[in-house]
């Protein structure tokens, strides 16, 4: 697809800070908001990114840079796939076209692009928490200014939101919290005394009339009308839910609010930038909203690739995805075994695990953003029995270690952790790269962890995990599509801990993790144009090591050369390393893998030729290693 061929549209080309926003007038917002989608849909058609998100919190970015001063106010978006619009109203519109590419700004905040993005973020989560902290530390410096955290509705799933929201009254004098919910949590039946209360809160005198209504009802409370106080308080307290609720946490409950209302929702900022007291605004947006095909499937538009602005369709992969393999095949094990399970943290569409969730929805669960709680719940499932399989993002997997090692190692518990998006996730960037779990999952004991080098092999390690009974196992896979190979009948469960010998015969030995395979042949390729024969390993398995391959072929071959999408820091390589070392044995270890850096966005092809992971850059590796 062409990249955008219009300039930016008045109203936001003339946007280089928030206090070109302030100096709107009121009547120009509707405008305004209208040209950021329209800019949203055609850039990110190009680039891709997170297009539902986005446009849903047009007008309620457009409202806080209205009413607050950043950076001096922080504003801090929870994973922060939201925050385009505020990228776009903070001086970087004319940088959008750039997002998620090569040296372009980033799909997420990020401190060390702007002085606007508060804290840096790409997991659930973290903005609550950290904007307890920012305001503890305000409050503690003697300043005044204000800290605001945007928190969508399903991170409230999520554990470290639900501490934070513990501890708001505890440890800051004032905090604003924004719950950016984009479905109706509300019922109908009680909407209009939602939106009463609503409208009675939007006054500087809500908290005196609050506190008066409570001295009233204490009046009323006598021994005659004690029973139907008590009835009337507990049933206007189920009504008013959310108000009383957050009550009890000590934050004043605002809402609901409609999100796409710019005079209502600067009205309710302006009151709570005002007030010295903690407060929730209940929000309600819609996601994807001013594009039909996003509105409509705002799952697929959460983060999307290319697409074709007209009618939203995307290509079609060539091949299957490694996502798509997972969930074809896990779906096909269950047929036959009713013991198996499938869950997810909030990922049934991008792990695939839909497809099972369609044939046995009784035995699929999805926790929402609770990694640590999928974790453990697999546990309790594993010990009665059944053969939990949890498919979680290898980024969003690093949350559930402790589960891992506590939980389920230390009990010999066979839960099957699935990793998807192993290794890099070029456009996405460091903070979803799922570049470090076999450094923090190899030194566990118990734990079998393994990898396929294509969509074929992760069939038959499924099936290989299916006959653990005595231990948790690990499968990790890359993002994206496979290698095109023909998908298995029936999966075959392999061999524990052995490696596959794919070329025999060489002075050096080649010994690939994963999807690495198809780079080492072509390296392999290369230096037979040198006169260098190499060996070839799938090796399959990370724990344990094919040890007996490893030695027999560290005694016969001048160099082993490990290959991994993953951190050289104790990684894959570091593990073969050790084995060497501890076996005495003098033959040197080459290690390819991404280094010891928090590895940029961009494509697969551009971060792997900068960070010398190209089978050209390998080769010329092995070769000067060979010369020494």
């Amino acid at each position: 697809m062409d990249s955008p061929s219009f300039e930016l549209p008045p109203l936001l080309a003339g946007i280089q800070s928030p206090a070109d926003v302030k100096a709107l007038r009121p009547e120009q917002l509707p405008e305004l908001a209208e040209e950021i989608r329209n800019v949203l849909v055609h850039t990110l058609s190009t680039t891709g990114g997170h297009l539902a998100p986005n446009l849903g919190v047009v007008e309620l970015s457009i409202a806080l840079h209205r009413v607050f001063n950043t950076p001096q106010d922080k504003i801090l978006f929870d994973v922060s796939h939201q925050c385009y619009v505020h990228k776009m109203l903070t001086g970087r519109a004319k940088e959008l076209c750039s997002i998620r590419q090569f040296g372009g700004i980033s799909g997420f905040c990020k401190r060390s692009e702007s002085e606007h993005d508060a804290f840096g973020a790409g997991h659930a989560g973290t903005a609550l928490s950290a904007g307890v902290g920012i305001a503890a530390a305000r409050d503690l410096a003697g300043d005044n200014y204000n800290v605001v955290s945007v928190v969508g509705d399903g991170a409230f799933t999520c554990g470290t939101t639900l501490e934070g929201l513990n501890s708001i009254s505890t440890n800051t004098r004032k905090f604003i919290l924004i719950l950016n919910d984009n479905e109706w949590s509300i019922d109908k039946n009680v909407g209009a005394l939602s939106r009463y209360f609503s409208s009675l809160q939007e006054t500087d005198t809500y908290t005196w009339l609050r506190d008066r209504a409570k001295k009233f009802i204490e009046k009323l409370a006598g021994k005659e009308m004690r029973e139907q106080a008590s009835k009337l308080f507990t049933a206007a307290r189920g009504l008013i839910s959310p108000l009383s609720f957050f009550q009890q946490l000590g934050l004043t409950y605002y809402g609901p609010i409609d999100g796409h209302d710019i005079a209502r929702l600067e009205r309710v900022l302006q009151i709570a930038a005002r007030r010295q007291e903690h407060i929730i605004l209940h929000i309600i947006t819609q996601k994807g909203k001013g594009y039909e095909p996003a509105a409509s499937n705002p799952t697929k538009f959460h983060g999307v690739g290319q697409y074709d602005v007209t009618n939203g369709s995307t290509p079609k992969p060539a091949t299957i995805t490694y996502s798509e393999a997972f969930g074809q095949c896990l779906t096909r094990l269950a047929e036959n075994d009713p013991t198996i399970t499938a869950i997810t943290a909030a990922m049934p569409s991008g792990t695939k695990l839909d497809i099972f969730r369609s044939q046995f929805p009784k035995r699929f669960y999805d926790v929402g953003i609770a990694e640590e709680h999928a974790s453990i719940f697999a546990c309790g499932q594993a010990t009665q029995g059944y053969k939990p399989y949890l498919a979680i993002y290898s980024t969003f997997m690093q949350r559930c270690v402790d589960m891992i090692q506590h939980d389920a190692a230390l009990q010999s518990l066979p839960v099957r952790f699935c990793m998807d998006r192993a290794g890099l996730s070029p456009d996405d960037g460091p903070t979803h790269h799922g570049l470090f779990d076999i450094s923090m999952m190899r030194c566990i004991p118990n734990l079998i962890m393994m990898q396929p080098k294509d969509e074929a092999e992760l069939c038959h390690m499924l099936a290989t995990m299916q006959q653990i009974e005595h231990c948790p196992s690990a499968v990790r896979y890359p993002r994206g599509a496979g290698e095109g190979v023909p998908m298995p009948e029936q999966p075959t469960p392999l061999p524990i801990g052995k490696a596959e010998v794919l070329q025999e015969q060489g002075s050096v030995a080649l010994v690939a993790l994963g999807n690495m395979n198809s780079v080492a042949a072509q390296v392999r390729s290369l230096l037979a144009e040198q006169g260098i024969d190499c060996a070839l390993i799938n090796a399959r398995f990370i724990k344990p090591l094919d040890s007996e391959c490893l030695l027999r072929f560290a005694a016969q071959c001048r160099l082993i050369v490990t290959l991994e999408d993953h951190t050289v820091t104790g990684g894959f390589g570091s593990a073969v390393q050790e084995l060497l070392a501890d076996a005495c044995c003098a033959t040197p270890v080459l290690r390819i893998g991404w280094g010891d850096v928090f590895v940029e966005h961009g494509s697969l092809q551009q971060l792997r030729s900068k960070h010398g992971l190209t089978p050209e850059a390998i080769a010329a590796k092995i070769l000067n290693r060979l010369e020494k």
